[in-house]
């Protein structure tokens, strides 16, 4: 049994699609880190993908724990030419583009970008990695909305668009459990 603890990184304040632009988390908040460091499993590994905001996140919440490299394979949805775009303003360009990934996500994608489907087995090909690789061992995955997502789609079976009708916020923990063959989720969006 493996336990990941995905953590939502520290918020950047942006209004705009954040994909793979690499902004900084706001981390002022220091009682709200405070409390996810404690409630966090004191002997679980830490590791991020390798966008600052998931890093500077991860080293708030690391105290002693042990930490391993960043996973550039754990990176936010790639939203190609919607980065850093206002919705109103991607939805203005081609409304039936935006209405078709959002509304029905799977294979369509943002121009240059990467759709849904493609986003899951990448990340899924990363976390299945982790876990073989630390097989019996709790996990803090400092990650992404869209990473934590993918595993919970993962982990309840359901579409795609109803893993996006979870709500998952800055500086929250989603707790999944990894049974060998089978998922459980054990809380989906939980703030300490």
């Amino acid at each position: 049994m493996t336990r990941l603890h995905l953590v939502r990184h520290g918020p950047t304040h942006a209004k705009t699609m954040v994909g793979w632009s690499d902004l900084p988390a706001d981390l002022s908040d220091r009682a709200a880190i405070a409390r996810l460091h404690d409630h966090l499993p004191a002997e679980a590994i830490v590791i991020s993908s390798d966008l600052s905001r998931a890093d500077q996140t991860a080293s708030a919440i690391q105290g002693t724990r042990h930490r391993l490299p960043h996973q550039p394979e754990l990176r936010e949805i790639n939203f190609g030419a919607w980065e850093l775009r206002g919705f109103k303003e991607i939805e203005a360009e081609d409304p039936e583009l935006a209405f078709a990934y959002w509304d029905n996500p799977g294979d369509v994608r943002p121009p240059n970008g990467e759709s849904w489907n493609e986003v899951r087995a990448r990340v899924d090909g990363a976390v299945d990695r982790l876990i073989a690789q630390h097989t019996g061992r709790d996990l803090v995955i400092v990650v992404h909305f869209g990473v934590i997502l993918t595993q919970v789609q993962r982990a309840l079976g359901v579409d795609a668009q109803e893993a996006f009708s979870h709500r998952i916020d800055n500086l929250s923990v989603t707790e999944i459990t990894h049974h060998g063959k089978h998922w459980s989720v054990e809380r989906i969006n939980h703030l300490p």
